[in-house]
C-alpha cells in the first residue's frame, strides 16, 4: 500500500524548500488546488513531507506554465467598435472585480472580450468561464474565437454544452451555457475551477442568468480573485450595475460598446383611420394583417431592400402570406421564419437571393437570429410571452404586447446594413405607455428547477436569496410545491430551506428539467429506463417529424404509421423503433436520403441520438442499470404500462379526466383543456390521460397526452391526494366499519366511490360502530360464547316486554354500548382488533363480557310470573305453545296459540276468550267500554268496575257471560253478556290461531278458529287420514256386515306424539260406499248424513207418471214445463227432498249395516205419498211461474230485472230440496204480488222506486252483515229464513192487501239480522 506523500520516507533528489518558501508558490498553481496544498503544507513538519509537497507543486505549476504556453499573441480585428476601447475595458477589469460591459449586437463584445481577459493573464490558474444563454451559442462562439486565435477547439479554447464536453487540461478559455456552470457549482460550491466569469447575454434575464448573477454576488465576497465581467445589450445596464454595488453602495462600472448600426427612421402607424360620416369623422379600425400589407407598400415604394415583419403567432404568419401573395407582386419572395419550421426552411432566410424578399417572423428574429440584408421593419407590436400561471399552475403563452426594449430591438434590426425605417402598427402614445424592459423569466415562469439546485448547494432560505429582482413568493411556492409533487422535498428543515430526499438528490444531478427527471428516476425503479431516456431525449428537442407548409398531407400520411390510439409517448417510440432499423440496415447517406423522403429531420434525429447516449452516460453515472425494452406482446403491454407509469411521477399536474361524453377534460386546479388536434386520442380521448404540458393560446391545448389508469395516479400521488369521506356503513363480511371514501388530486376526482376501512380515518367512530353493528346488533360473521349469553339474556328481557306490552323495560341500546365502551380498549375498532384482544383477555377473566341479567330489566311492580303470562295452554291432554308480540298492527300483536295443522281439528275455542291472566284486567276493561251507551254509564269508570270484577269471574263459562253476572253482583243490572261487543276489541286482546307445520313455521293464522279450520281443512284431512289409515277402507258396491260392518264413532290416533279422537264415517263414492276418518265429529257426521242419504236414494224409487197422474191440465202442462227436467226432474227433486225428510225423522243416519236395513223398511212405504203430496203443493205455484215469466219478457227495466231474480230466487235447481214445500208452497201468493206491482207500477212508477228501496235497504243491511260473518254463513238456516222474510216484505210493500202469515217490516229484518253469528 502505497503510504501517504506528506510522510514518506524517500529522500527527494533536490534540497528541500522552507514551508514559507512552498507558501509562496502556491501563487503559481491552479486555484482549485490551491486549498488542498494549503491543507497539507500545514499539516507536513518532516523535511520529506515538505519535499513531496514542492514536487507536487512544482508539477502543478508547469500544468499552468503549458496552459500559458499555449496562448498565442492575441490580435483584435480593428473593424470592430469593441477593440477601440480595448484599452478602457482591460483597465476597468483589471481595477474592479465586476464590470458590466453594455454594447449593442455586432459590437465584438462577445468574441474579443475573452481575448483581452487572455491577454491580461487571466485564464492561466483558472480557467475563464465564458457563458451563453444557447447551446449553439456556446459552441459556435467557442469555433469563432478559436479560429481567430488560430487554433482548434480543446486548445486554447473549448466548450461544455448539455452532455457535450470539449475542454482538455490545456484550455483557458471554456465555453458554456449557464446551465452547466450550474452543474458545477454541485461539486466546485467556490467557482475554483475559475479566475473569471463571463455572463454573456445577461439582458435576456433567463432564470439562470439570474440565479448565476445572484450566487456570484454572494460568492465575490469569499472569492476576492475572482473576476466577473457581465455584458449585456445597451437594456436597463444599470441595473446590474446597482445588483453588483459595492458595501459603500457604489455601483459596479458600466462602460459601453457601440454597435455597428445606421440610422433607423420610426414611422407610427396605428391600426385605426379616420372615416367622415354625416356626423363627423369617425375612428375605424383596420385588419392587422390590411396594415402590414399597407405597410409593405409604403416601404416598398422606399427603396429596395428586403422587409421583416414581427408577428405573435404562426397562424398569423400564415394568413399574412396567404394576403401578401395575393397582391402578386413581380419579384417579391415571401418566407415565413419561426422556430418549428425545418433548418431547410430557415436556411432559406439566410440563403442568397435576387429582387426583394419579405420575412414573416415571429419573435425568434428579435435578438436569436440575425436576418440579412434587412433595410425595413414592419412591427406589430405584438408576441407570445410564456408566463407562467400561479393559479392554474399552466405556462401560458399569452399574446401580449412587447416593451419597449423589445421594440427597440425590432426596429434596430432595420439599422444593420445602412439606413433603415421601422413602421409600428400602433400609436406613439401606446409605445410611451408599454413597460421599458419585458419581466425577465424569473417573474414569469416555474422555479422548480432554479429552487432545487439551490436547496442541493445549500444556498439557505430562498426568500433571502440575493436576486436580481426576487421572484413573486407565489413563485417560489409553486416552485417548492412542484418539487414537493416529484417528490423531491422531505418535511424537514436545514438552514431555512427544505432538505432534499433520495428522489431530491438523484434530481439535482440529472441535468434536465426536474419533472423529466423524476421520470427517469421512476423508470430505473420500474426496470424501463431505456425506453423513457428516449421519450425524455425527444421531449427535450424540437419535434424530429416535419411538416413543410406546401407537404402537410403528405408528411401527416408519412407519420401516420407511428401513431398510437392511446398514447403519443408510444407514438415516439415507434418512430425511434423505426429510425433505429433504418439506420441499421442503411448506410449513412441512405438513411439521411429515406429521412428527409418521410419528412424526418435528420440534424435532430442527431441530437436525439445524442441526448439518448449523453442520458445514459449520465445514468451510469449514478449507478442505474439500463435494461432492453421488452420483447413479447404480454411483456410488451406491462412495459408500456410502466412507461406511462414513469412518465406520470412528472406529469402530475398535467392530468385530466374527461368531462361526461364531450372532449372537454376537467384538469388541475379547475383548469379545463382539449386534446391538441394534432394527437391521435383527440378524436376519440380516454376518461382520463396525461399530457407532457398544457400550453393557453387560444384556448389552453393538452400537447403530447397518453391514456391512464386513475389506480396509477393513485400510486404516484400518494400524500399529494386529498381524500374526503362520506356515509359510513357497516360490512358484515369485513366485520368492520367501511366509509365511502373521494379522491382527489388538484381537483381531479381520481378516486369517485370507494369502500375503505373506517377506522383509518375515524377509529373513535369506528368503534362506535363496531359495538353498535358487531356487539348489540349481532352483525358479523364471529361466533363467541359472550354473545350467545348476552343475546339469551336479551331475549328473555324482551319477551317480558312483549308480555306485559310495555317498552323500556328493558334497558336501551344507549345502556349496553356504555357496558362495552367501558370493557373495551380504544384500539378495539374492528372483529379482527376485538378478536386478537379478546383471545388474551379471556384467559383472564372469561366472564368479563357478561352481561349481568339483574341490571338488564326493569319490571318493578309489573306481574311478570308464568301465571300471569303462561308459556303453554292446555287443552284437553293438549298443551300448545303460546308467543307474545307487542306490535299494534302486526297480525301477531297480542296472544298467539301455536297449533300444528292435524290439531287443528281437535282444537275447541271454548276458554280462549278469557286470553290469559295477566291481559284479563284490560280485556273486562275493553268488554265495559263495548258495552251499549245506555248500560255503559251504569258501570264508569270502566277501568275500576274491570277491578273490582276481576275476583269475581266465575271460569266454566263464557267470559262475557261470567262479565255479566260479575257486575250485575257489584249492582249494575240489566247486564246480560249479550250486550258486549267482542267484535270491537283491539286486536291484541283477541286470541289469534297460528297453524304451525312440523318445522314449527307458521303456514296459517286467523283470530276465527273456525275459518282457519276451513282454509287448512285438506291439509287437517290428509294429516289425520295418513295417522288413521288402519280405520279406512276401499268402497264396496253395498254395505253389509262382511263388507265394511259397523263404522264406530271414534278412533284413537297418534299424530305428533299426541293421541287424537279421529271420526270415521261413511263416505259415498260413484258406484258404492267407503270409511274415510275426519279429523271432527261436525265432518264425520256431515259425510253420515249424505252417505246414508246416497244409500237411500239408490234403494227407493218413484213413478214419476203415478206422481203426476190427476193433475188438473193446467197444473199438468205447468209440471211438464218444470225448468229444470220437466214432470220427471221436479219429480226426482221431490224424492230426494221426501227420502232426506223422512230419514232424519226416523233418526237420522245409522252406523250398522242392520239399522239401515230396517231405516230401509220404514221409509220406503211412506216414499211415494210424501213425494204426491210435494208435487200437488208446488203445481199452484208453476202455473203462476210460467204465466208471470211469459209476462216479464215483454217488459225492460230495473224494476223487471228484480222481478225476474225474484222468479230465479223461487226457483233454483233442485229447489223442492233447496227451499222444502214449507216456503214454496206460498209462491202464487208472491207471484201475485208481483203480478199488482206490475198494476201500480203502470199508474206511479215513482212510488214503485220508493217500495224498492225499502227492500234494497234491507237486502244491503244482510249483505254488509254476511260479509262479517264467517265463510258458509250463508248456508244456515236462520240465513235462509231472513232471505224469505224479505220475500214477506215485498209483498207488504207492494201487495199489502195479500196479507202475510206474520208481522213483517224493514226493521223487524234487521233485527233478525243482528242475530245471525
Amino acid at each position: 500500500m502505497k503510504k501517504d506523500p506528506d510522510n514518506t520516507d524517500v529522500p527527494s533528489p533536490l534540497s528541500p524548500l522552507s514551508k514559507d518558501e512552498l507558501y509562496r508558490r502556491l501563487d503559481s498553481v491552479p486555484i482549485n488546488q490551491e486549498r488542498r496544498f494549503r491543507r497539507r503544507l500545514s499539516k507536513a513538519k518532516a523535511p520529506q513531507a515538505l519535499a513531496a509537497i514542492g514536487a507536487d507543486i512544482a508539477e502543478a505549476a508547469r500544468g499552468v506554465e503549458k496552459r500559458n504556453a499555449l496562448v498565442p499573441a492575441i490580435e483584435y480585428p480593428e473593424q470592430l467598435p469593441v477593440s477601440a476601447r480595448r484599452d478602457d475595458i482591460m483597465e476597468l477589469i483589471r481595477d474592479n472585480q465586476v464590470v458590466i460591459i453594455a454594447g449593442e449586437t455586432g459590437s465584438g463584445k462577445t468574441t474579443q472580450i475573452p481575448k483581452m481577459l487572455l491577454d491580461m493573464g487571466r485564464g492561466r490558474r483558472g480557467l475563464i468561464g465564458h457563458t451563453q444563454p444557447r447551446r449553439i451559442a456556446a459552441r459556435t462562439v467557442a469555433e469563432r474565437i478559436a479560429d481567430e486565435l488560430g487554433q482548434k477547439i480543446g486548445q486554447t479554447v473549448g466548450y461544455a454544452i448539455r452532455f457535450d464536453d470539449k475542454v482538455s487540461d490545456s484550455t483557458a478559455v471554456k465555453l458554456m451555457t449557464d446551465g452547466i456552470l450550474l452543474a458545477e457549482m454541485q461539486r466546485d460550491r467556490f467557482l475554483n475551477a475559475y479566475d473569471t466569469i463571463i455572463i454573456d447575454e445577461a439582458h435576456e434575464r433567463s432564470l439562470n442568468i439570474d440565479f448565476l448573477l445572484g450566487y456570484l454576488k454572494r460568492l465575490l465576497p469569499k472569492r476576492p480573485d475572482l473576476k466577473v465581467i457581465v455584458t449585456s445589450a445597451t437594456i436597463d445596464p444599470e441595473r446590474f450595475a446597482a445588483h453588483f454595488a459595492a458595501a459603500d453602495g457604489t455601483p459596479a462600472p458600466i462602460i459601453e460598446v457601440s454597435g455597428r448600426t445606421y440610422p433607423v427612421e420610426i414611422r407610427y402607424r396605428p391600426l385605426v383611420e379616420q372615416v367622415e360620416t354625416k356626423s363627423g369623422t369617425k375612428d375605424v379600425d383596420i385588419d392587422m394583417i390590411d396594415g402590414v400589407v399597407d405597410a409593405c407598400k409604403e416601404l416598398m415604394g422606399e427603396g429596395k431592400g428586403d422587409i421583416l415583419c414581427f408577428f405573435s403567432s404562426e397562424r398569423d404568419i400564415r394568413d399574412c402570406m396567404e394576403a401578401l401573395e395575393k397582391q402578386h407582386w413581380r419579384g417579391v419572395e415571401v418566407v415565413p421564419l419561426f422556430g418549428r419550421l425545418s433548418n431547410a426552411e430557415q436556411h432559406r432566410v439566410f440563403s442568397p437571393h435576387s429582387g426583394r424578399r419579405i420575412v414573416l417572423a415571429t419573435n425568434i428574429a428579435e435578438t436569436s437570429l440575425t436576418v440579412p440584408g434587412i433595410h425595413y421593419v414592419v412591427d406589430t407590436g405584438l408576441a407570445r410571452i410564456s408566463r407562467y400561471s400561479t393559479r392554474t399552475k399552466v405556462q401560458r403563452l399569452p399574446i401580449e404586447e412587447i416593451s419597449q426594449a423589445s421594440a427597440n430591438q425590432r426596429s434596430g434590426r432595420s439599422g444593420r446594413t445602412a439606413d433603415g425605417i421601422a413602421i409600428r402598427l400602433y400609436s406613439e402614445e401606446n409605445f410611451e405607455a408599454r413597460p421599458e424592459f419585458t419581466d425577465p423569466e424569473i417573474l414569469r415562469t416555474n422555479l422548480a428547477s432554479v429552487i432545487l439546485q439551490m436547496i442541493s448547494l445549500r444556498l439557505g432560505d430562498i426568500s433571502e436569496f440575493p436576486f436580481i429582482q426576487p421572484p413573486d413568493h407565489k413563485a417560489v411556492r409553486d416552485g417548492l410545491l412542484l418539487l414537493h409533487e416529484l417528490g423531491a422535498l422531505t418535511d424537514k428543515e436545514r438552514g431555512g430551506a427544505p432538505v432534499l430526499t433520495d428522489i431530491g438528490r438523484d434530481l439535482a444531478r440529472i441535468p434536465v428539467d426536474p419533472r423529466m427527471a423524476r421520470m427517469l428516476v421512476e423508470a430505473n425503479t420500474l426496470g424501463v429506463l431505456d425506453r423513457v431516456t428516449v421519450i425524455v431525449a425527444g421531449m427535450t428537442i424540437q419535434d424530429v417529424r416535419e411538416r413543410p407548409l406546401e407537404y402537410q398531407a403528405q408528411a401527416d400520411q408519412a407519420h401516420a404509421r407511428f401513431k398510437d390510439k392511446t398514447s403519443d409517448f408510444l407514438s415516439v417510440l415507434k418512430l425511434w423503433d423505426y429510425i433505429n432499423e433504418s439506420r441499421d440496415e442503411l448506410s449513412g447517406n441512405a438513411f439521411r436520403k429515406r429521412m428527409k423522403r418521410e419528412f424526418l429531420h435528420y440534424m435532430r434525429i442527431r441530437e436525439w441520438y445524442d441526448l439518448v447516449r449523453q442520458l445514459r452516460d449520465v445514468e451510469k453515472q449514478l449507478g442505474w442499470i439500463v435494461r432492453a425494452s421488452q420483447s413479447t406482446q404480454a411483456d410488451g403491454e406491462a412495459d408500456a404500462d410502466a412507461v406511462h407509469k414513469s412518465l406520470l411521477t412528472g406529469l402530475l399536474s398535467n392530468i385530466g379526466a374527461r368531462d361526461g361524453n364531450s372532449k372537454e377534460f376537467q384538469g388541475a386546479r379547475g383548469t379545463r383543456f382539449l386534446v391538441f388536434p394534432g394527437s391521435s386520442l383527440s378524436k376519440k380521448p380516454p376518461e382520463f390521460l396525461m399530457a407532457a404540458e398544457l400550453v393557453e393560446t387560444s384556448r389552453l391545448w393538452a400537447r403530447d397526452v397518453a391514456k391512464i389508469e386513475p389506480q396509477w395516479v393513485e400510486r404516484a400521488a400518494k400524500d399529494l391526494l386529498k381524500h374526503s369521506y362520506s356515509e359510513p356503513v357497516w360490512s358484515r363480511k369485513r366485520s368492520a366499519a367501511m366509509v365511502h371514501q373521494k379522491s382527489m388530486l388538484y381537483g381531479v376526482t381520481i378516486v369517485r366511490d370507494r369502500l375503505v376501512p373506517y377506522h383509518k380515518v375515524d377509529p373513535e367512530a369506528a368503534r362506535s360502530m363496531f359495538i353498535r353493528h358487531a356487539l348489540l346488533e349481532g352483525d358479523w360473521n364471529r361466533h363467541h360464547t359472550f354473545i350467545e349469553h348476552n343475546d339469551a339474556l336479551l331475549a328473555e328481557a324482551s319477551e317480558v316486554e312483549e308480555k306485559v306490552r310495555r317498552r323500556g323495560l328493558v334497558v336501551d341500546e344507549d345502556t349496553l354500548f356504555e357496558f362495552y365502551d367501558a370493557k373495551l380498549p380504544a384500539d378495539v375498532t374492528t372483529a379482527r382488533h376485538f378478536d386478537s384482544w379478546w383471545k388474551k383477555q379471556r384467559r383472564t377473566d372469561k366472564h368479563f363480557l357478561d352481561f349481568d341479567p339483574e341490571s338488564l330489566l326493569d319490571d318493578a311492580g309489573t306481574d311478570t310470573s308464568a301465571t300471569a303470562f303462561p308459556e303453554t295452554w292446555r287443552q284437553g291432554s293438549i298443551s300448545y305453545d303460546l308467543r307474545y308480540k307487542f306490535e299494534p298492527g302486526d297480525p301477531f300483536d297480542g296472544v298467539t296459540v301455536e297449533v300444528p295443522v292435524p290439531l287443528l281439528a281437535g282444537l275447541s275455542p271454548d276458554g280462549f276468550d278469557w286470553l290469559v291472566p295477566g291481559l284479563r284486567e284490560e280485556l273486562i276493561t275493553e268488554l265495559i267500554r263495548s258495552l251499549p251507551k245506555a248500560i255503559r254509564t251504569t258501570v264508569v269508570p270502566a277501568p275500576d268496575f274491570a277491578q273490582r270484577a276481576l275476583p269475581l269471574l266465575e271460569d266454566g263459562q263464557p267470559l262475557v257471560d261470567a262479565l255479566a253476572s260479575a257486575l250485575q253482583s257489584l249492582g249494575a243490572s240489566g247486564v246480560n253478556g249479550s250486550d258486549f261487543s267482542p267484535t270491537r276489541l283491539p286486536a291484541h286482546l283477541t286470541m289469534t290461531y297460528a297453524a304451525i307445520d312440523k318445522r314449527g313455521k307458521v303456514v296459517d293464522h286467523d283470530k276465527d278458529l273456525a275459518a282457519l279450520k276451513k282454509r287448512q281443512a285438506g291439509k287437517i284431512r290428509s294429516s289425520v287420514s295418513k295417522a288413521s289409515r288402519a280405520a279406512e277402507s276401499k268402497a264396496v258396491a253395498k254395505w253389509t256386515a262382511d263388507s265394511l260392518g259397523e263404522v264406530p264413532a271414534t278412533v284413537q290416533t297418534t299424530i305428533d306424539g299426541n293421541s287424537v279422537d279421529a271420526f270415521p264415517a261413511l263416505e259415498a263414492t260413484r258406484d258404492g260406499v267407503r270409511v274415510t276418518v275426519f279429523p271432527t265429529k261436525a265432518a264425520a257426521d256431515a259425510s253420515m248424513v249424505t252417505a246414508t242419504l246416497t244409500l237411500l236414494i239408490r234403494e227407493i224409487s218413484v213413478s214419476a207418471q203415478q206422481m203426476t197422474k190427476g193433475l188438473p191440465l193446467r197444473q199438468k202442462v205447468a209440471v211438464d214445463q218444470y225448468p229444470h227436467g220437466g214432470a220427471k226432474g221436479l219429480v226426482e227433486d221431490a224424492r230426494v227432498a221426501a227420502i232426506r225428510d223422512l230419514m232424519m225423522q226416523h233418526g237420522g243416519p245409522v252406523r250398522t249395516p242392520e239399522e239401515f236395513s230396517a231405516l230401509v223398511a220404514k221409509v220406503s212405504p211412506e216414499v211415494p205419498g210424501a213425494v204426491r203430496r210435494m208435487v200437488v203443493g208446488i203445481a199452484p205455484g208453476l202455473v203462476a211461474y210460467a204465466n208471470m215469466a211469459q209476462e216479464l219478457s215483454q217488459w225492460e227495466g230495473p224494476a223487471i230485472d228484480d222481478m225476474r231474480s225474484q222468479l230465479e230466487f223461487y226457483l233454483p235447481r233442485n229447489a223442492l230440496t233447496r227451499h222444502g214445500l214449507t216456503h214454496l208452497q206460498h209462491m202464487p201468493r208472491y207471484i201475485e204480488a208481483i203480478r199488482i206491482r206490475l198494476e201500480d207500477m203502470r199508474v206511479d212508477p215513482d212510488r214503485d222506486a220508493d217500495r224498492q228501496a225499502i227492500v234494497d235497504g234491507a237486502k244491503s243491511y244482510l249483505a254488509a252483515k254476511l260479509a262479517k260473518l264467517p265463510a258458509g254463513r250463508e248456508k244456515t238456516r236462520a240465513y235462509k229464513d231472513v232471505l224469505w222474510r224479505i220475500e214477506e216484505l215485498r209483498v207488504s210493500v207492494f201487495a199489502q192487501r195479500l196479507g202475510t202469515p206474520k208481522p213483517v217490516s224493514a226493521r223487524r229484518i234487521e233485527k233478525m239480522v243482528d242475530k245471525l253469528t
